[in-house]
């Protein structure tokens, strides 16, 4: 019930022309197709894009601060469908230093976790309202350097589906693993990604203005 299938939407660049990969991770009740579709706004133009798509549109069946083991199969299924595209993207010739990933809410706690269990040089991530994920974070799940890699972590204070708490928490543990974070919290913000946001991303992440 809760192995991904390999369903990818891609877009932007040919991957074989392109000079970076960005890999979206869409949220709960979302799609590959409605975030994939955030580049419109982004606007990455040198980029192949990549956005697989969750079974039944969740990649896990509870909030992402249960017990992990109340979330299995279904979380380590999710890593692992973003660990193949990885190495698909990398063998047909972007390096990891050029993979970025981007996502929101479930996908941008999704984000943080494969990154940080998998900590290495990214070009850059960005989790639009995300934590990492557990009941507890464990540390022991989290392993190398991210040879400051920038990463953006946004959410709003406060948020009905991820506490600010969790947010400065990851924030503090991927900071120690020498990524480069950027952390900002919007009073009052719905449950969105908005233009500042945006706007952002592209200044921190993509080096674009």
């Amino acid at each position: 019930m809760y192995t991904h299938n390999k369903n990818i939407v891609t877009a932007g660049v040919p991957v074989a022309e392109a000079k970076r990969a960005i890999v979206f991770l869409h949220g709960r009740g979302s799609s590959a197709e409605d975030i994939i579709s955030l580049n419109n706004h982004l606007k990455i133009e040198d980029a192949a894009l990549f956005a697989p798509q969750a079974t039944n549109n969740s990649w896990y069946p509870y909030s992402f601060i249960a017990p992990i083991d109340e979330n299995q199969p279904a979380l380590d299924s999710a890593l692992a469908v973003i660990k193949d595209l990885v190495a698909e993207i990398i063998s047909s010739g972007i390096p990891q230093d050029k993979i970025y990933f981007v996502g929101f809410s479930q996908g941008a706690c999704l984000t943080l976790e494969y990154i940080t269990r998998n900590a290495a040089r990214y070009g850059g991530a960005v989790a639009f309202t995300g934590g990492l994920i557990g009941k507890e974070v464990n540390m022991s799940n989290y392993k190398g350097d991210f040879q400051q890699t920038p990463i953006l972590i946004t959410t709003g204070d406060p948020d009905p589906h991820v506490p600010v708490r969790r947010v400065e928490v990851s924030e503090g543990l991927i900071k120690k693993m020498n990524a480069k974070v950027t952390m900002k919290i919007y009073a009052g913000r719905v449950h969105t990604i908005s233009q500042k946001e945006i706007e952002l991303a592209r200044q921190l992440i993509f080096d674009a203005v």
